[in-house]
């Protein structure tokens, strides 16, 4: 279900302007708002002239209402009927300490009625109002259009990109990471440094996978909360070839990762599996993982902590599960196609046919019976926004790269969930993987939303991207 946004709103008004146009501009802002299932906070006509702001105690008055619904308000929206007071916007926004996303919007003139009574001069007072919201050191983002109407359909895609950035910027906040289990040995490409992380509000929250197996082993077959969890698997998915003590295994595994990360307020995961679970636990984690991020609490195998970083980004952005996979293989000889793999967690939502499965890469090394649990099938066609965040431990920051394209129908015969992708200047993007040294994880997502995350990533939370553009 979507979540209601809600976003504070200030009209800019300058009075030797006409202000008649703040009173028609903010009702008209209101409106489009409600009419999106927007939630605004704004003053009212009976808080200052208009509900605008204008004057330092129109400023203040602002910036104590936004204090009082701090916790709720997920972004800003300054809209100018007319020039606005450059000064006012800014002092609103600086003395109401918010640090949420802010969206500049102007509303165009018509070139038929530009007399005095009715000239707006949006279209430089935008320009004053972005000009000291720099001064102020106040991050904004900007519609895509200068001016726009806030009735159109230009700005109802801006308001809905500008949704899914706040979203992000929101979703990444304080964001909570559970590294289940220890980091494979196999895998140094899924290294990262939690102290980068944290100075960005990302907290990861460790647990040794013994102690996961401990509380396993403290629960009986027939406790409720196994018992509901079976439940849910039969019903998530088809399980007619899986044995009943696997199932049970899963069961329990997914009940003690869910009541340990409620204990220590994770959002996502990141689980070791590559084969200490196999191998003494007698199961993969696949289903469970599959599950929780198809309830959007995306949750990555190897301890890829960055991934389900990635993964939580495209799903706050989209609204929609993501999945992590691997730049697999190419695809014959098409340089813009290329197979996209796991083996396989991905979320339902990902697959055109699903079924749950043995882990076919480690069963010869384990044993079949040993390595239950994946969700596999042929991941479906449908527009596809990826992304990578990385730790750049060597000059202390994040860094990453986002794009779209598509997953496509095209033919594959192949095990685990896999599904052929199509980028428009693929090489390219891969050439950059390799110089840069990102890993071969990505997360993928059913949607369009790439502007939106680099948005969020770059103006409000200062890490360094590349845009891989199709055109």
């Amino acid at each position: 279900m979507a979540r209601q946004m809600t976003f504070g709103v200030i009209v800019g008004n300058r009075g030797f302007f006409p202000d008649h146009l703040a009173k028609t501009g903010r009702e008209e802002i209101l409106r489009v708002l409600q009419g999106a299932g927007v939630r605004a906070i704004a003053l009212t006509p009976e808080d200052s002239k208009f509900g605008a702001v204008e004057t330092a105690q129109d400023a203040r008055k602002c910036a104590d209402l936004f204090r009082k619904h701090r916790e709720e308000i997920d972004g800003v929206i300054v809209t100018l009927p007319n020039f606005g007071d450059e000064r006012g916007i800014a002092d609103a926004l600086r003395l109401s300490t918010l640090r949420v996303p802010v969206l500049v919007q102007a509303t165009p003139d018509r070139t038929a009625d530009m007399k005095i009574s009715h000239r707006r001069d949006s279209f430089c007072g935008k320009m004053s109002a972005c000009n000291n919201l720099m001064q102020y050191g106040i991050p904004y983002s900007l519609t895509a259009q200068h001016t726009v109407q806030p009735d159109s359909d230009a700005f109802r895609a801006d308001l809905a990109w500008f949704s899914a950035v706040c979203r992000v910027v929101r979703g990444l906040t304080n964001l909570r990471i559970g590294s289940i289990g220890a980091r494979p040995s196999a895998f140094n490409t899924v290294r990262y440094s939690e102290k980068l992380l944290e100075h960005s509000g990302i907290s990861v929250e460790p647990i040794d996978l013994s102690e996961i197996l401990g509380r396993i082993d403290r629960l009986k077959d027939n406790d409720d909360a196994v018992e509901a969890k079976l439940k849910a698997i039969q019903a998530y998915v088809s399980t007619k070839n899986v044995p009943l003590p696997a199932l049970i295994k899963m069961s329990k595994l997914g009940v003690v990762i869910e009541q340990w990360m409620a204990q220590t307020y994770c959002t996502v995961s990141a689980v070791q599996c590559w084969t200490a679970l196999e191998e003494y636990f007698g199961v993969v984690p696949c289903t469970v993982m599959s599950m929780m991020s198809d309830n959007l609490l995306p949750s990555a195998c190897e301890v890829d902590v960055c991934g389900t970083l990635s993964m939580h980004a495209l799903a706050l952005a989209s609204e929609t599960p993501s999945a992590l996979l691997d730049w697999n293989n190419n695809y014959g000889s098409d340089p813009d196609k290329a197979v996209c793999f796991h083996c396989s967690n991905l979320p339902k939502h990902f697959f055109q046919d699903f079924i749950m499965d043995f882990q076919a890469i480690i069963a010869g090394t384990v044993g079949k019976e040993n390595t239950f649990g994946t969700v596999v099938g042929r991941v479906k066609p449908g527009a596809m926004t990826y992304v990578r965040f990385s730790t750049n431990d060597l000059h202390g920051g994040i860094r990453g790269y986002v794009g779209e394209g598509e997953f496509t129908n095209d033919p594959l015969e192949t095990f685990g969930g896999a599904g052929v992708v199509k980028i428009p200047h693929l090489q390219k993007l891969l050439h950059l993987i390799c110089e840069q040294g990102f890993e071969h994880h990505v997360a993928a997502n059913f949607s369009q939303t790439a502007k939106a995350v680099e948005e969020a990533a770059v103006r409000y939370l200062g890490w360094q991207m590349y845009h891989h553009e199709s055109a």
